[in-house]
């Protein structure tokens, strides 16, 4: 009998925003890789055989894996799972219980084990799948699992899961390696092909594993220190980098800190960025700075689903959605929770510490960022790395723009 894996997102997808703003859960950066992924590699033995969520974020995402192809029996044994759950221990406990049961978590579905037949007809259902789960006449239990409801748990577990999916790659030296670059522990290093590490390059080692992807660049006087991941196509133009995820083609420069970047972004000149996530086709202007550190020391709170959250954390910089872009000398508060699709342009003074999607601050004032405009500047934007605004990028896009209008409405924001 086929094991079968469904992964869905479930209804509290918009604790996560502002990185879920056009992107479903399962796309998420988290350890070396992404949440699906991640979910993918902790049960090889199962067929990945459907992504379940909302239909224009999974549309959007581009980077979808793989599924497979093969026609379901109806008696596959189905493990579904949500994709917002970190694997553990309890996973083992999973796969080997009984099947027909519904697994839960601090009031939230974790997982659920059941015939193929019994999950196909929920599978269309998208965002009500999680409603159908509990529907179904599956017998209860509970277990002990994280789930990640709110974007900073993302950064505070991301460490752990990054540094063990590093320690389980193969060292390997594909790439090409200056012999004047300087290496620490060139065991826990792997460079992929087509890679390049320059003359006057760091790979610091010594704290945690690091990975440079097919065809990354690291030039002349850049520091990366482990562990670290750099996604395929990414170049690091010079600076101090490390404890951090980078997603495919981002360009990075200055200071980068314990981050979280989706991928396709840029950062290319001086500026700080630290305990912050970063979401795609976001470009930092030159100087733009995130404060992940109150002077206080105190905890940090963010703005989460109409609402200011304690984050229980001292070190929390920002929430960046996709499209966002910053003029040179953006300062972000602590904690800035800061919308897609977003553009904001008063350099030298502190940014609002929340902006809903499609806002344009100047330094004095927020007033909508006109959709027509934004998508023009999103398609040159995204020409420039050889990418087109597809139909369902801007069906996304759109989609949020109506959705969130009332948000912006109740900042004076909408004309």
């Amino acid at each position: 009998m086929t094991r079968r894996l469904i992964l869905f997102e479930d209804s509290r997808w918009s604790d996560l925003a502002p990185l879920t703003d056009i992107l479903p859960v399962h796309a998420l950066v988290f350890g070396a890789s992404h949440l699906a992924a991640r979910w993918i590699e902790a049960v090889p033995e199962a067929r990945p055989t459907a992504m379940v969520g909302r239909r224009v974020a999974l549309e959007a995402w581009r980077e979808t894996p793989s599924l497979d192809g093969s026609r379901p029996e109806s008696r596959d044994d189905t493990l579904i799972v949500n994709v917002a759950a970190v694997p553990g221990p309890w996973l083992g406990a999973v796969l080997e219980g009984d099947t027909s049961t519904l697994w839960s978590a601090a009031g939230r579905v974790v997982c659920a084990r059941t015939s193929f037949a019994a999950t196909a007809p929920g599978i269309a259902r998208g965002e009500s799948f999680e409603s159908f789960l509990r529907g179904l006449e599956l017998s209860e239990a509970s277990l002990d699992a994280r789930v990640i409801r709110w974007p900073w748990e993302l950064l505070e577990w991301s460490p752990e899961a990054l540094a063990a999916d590093l320690a389980a790659l193969r060292p390997q030296a594909a790439g090409e390696v200056h012999p004047l670059a300087a290496i620490y522990e060139r065991e826990r290093i792997s460079i992929g092909m087509g890679a390049r590490v320059d003359a006057l390059a760091v790979l610091d080692a010594r704290s945690g594993p690091i990975h440079i992807g097919a065809r990354a660049r690291v030039l002349p006087h850049t520091v990366v220190s482990g562990p670290c991941v750099v996604g395929d196509g990414t170049e690091l133009l010079g600076g101090s980098i490390g404890r951090s995820t980078f997603g495919p083609q981002c360009r990075i420069a200055g200071e980068v800190d314990s981050s979280l970047w989706q991928g396709w972004a840029n950062k290319r000149h001086h500026g700080f960025v630290g305990h912050s996530v970063i979401g795609e086709w976001v470009n930092l202007g030159a100087l733009t700075t995130t404060s992940d550190l109150k002077n206080t020391y105190g905890r940090v709170r963010v703005w989460v689903g109409g609402r200011e959250v304690d984050t229980g954390f001292h070190k929390v910089g920002s929430f960046i959605g996709p499209h966002v872009k910053t003029g040179i000398g953006t300062l972000l508060p602590t904690g800035a929770s800061i919308g897609a699709a977003s553009n904001l342009f008063g350099g030298g003074r502190f940014a609002p510490k929340h902006l809903p999607p499609f806002s344009w601050w100047d330094g004095e004032r927020v007033v909508e960022h006109r959709l027509d405009r934004f998508l023009e500047t999103a398609r040159i934007a995204m020409s420039r790395r050889g990418r087109p605004l597809d139909p369902a990028d801007q069906a996304a896009l759109e989609a949020l723009h109506a959705s969130t209008r009332n948000q912006r409405n109740a900042l004076g924001a909408v004309a």
